[in-house]
């Protein structure tokens, strides 16, 4: 094993060593049982200075900051963005990414599934 497989545009997995990848730049960013947002640099946007207020007075149609806030996720080793998402304010960092490890490993080594250029494919 120890083939990347690309899980979204910027961020990878390496089964072999169940850790979390940049794409970009392959700097490894945390073990893949853990949520590789926390394995970022973080920044909170005010919401304000991404949408712009349609119109002046009480109902702009930006978001309000006191309601929500926007975290930008990237790496720290290039800077590229990995994800960005919008919360209400409190809410925890989302857990978006789950893979059951043990099971995807298990249905490569048995030859159901296979890595081609990081991606997953089924073996026909």
């Amino acid at each position: 094993m120890g083939d990347r497989i690309r899980v979204t545009e910027y961020l990878d997995l390496d089964l072999g060593e169940e850790q979390w990848y940049c794409s970009a730049c392959g700097k490894p960013l945390i073990g893949a049982a853990e949520n590789y947002k926390r394995g970022c640099l973080v920044y909170a946007r005010d919401p304000r200075e991404v949408h712009n207020a349609v119109y002046e007075g009480e109902y702009t149609f930006a978001p309000d900051p006191n309601w929500v806030r926007i975290l930008e996720f990237y790496c720290p080793g290039c800077g590229v963005q990995i994800e960005t998402e919008y919360l209400p304010l409190g809410h925890p960092i989302t857990h978006d990414i789950a893979i059951d490890l043990a099971g995807l490993k298990s249905r490569i080594e048995s030859g159901e599934l296979r890595v081609v250029n990081k991606r997953l494919e089924v073996k026909a």
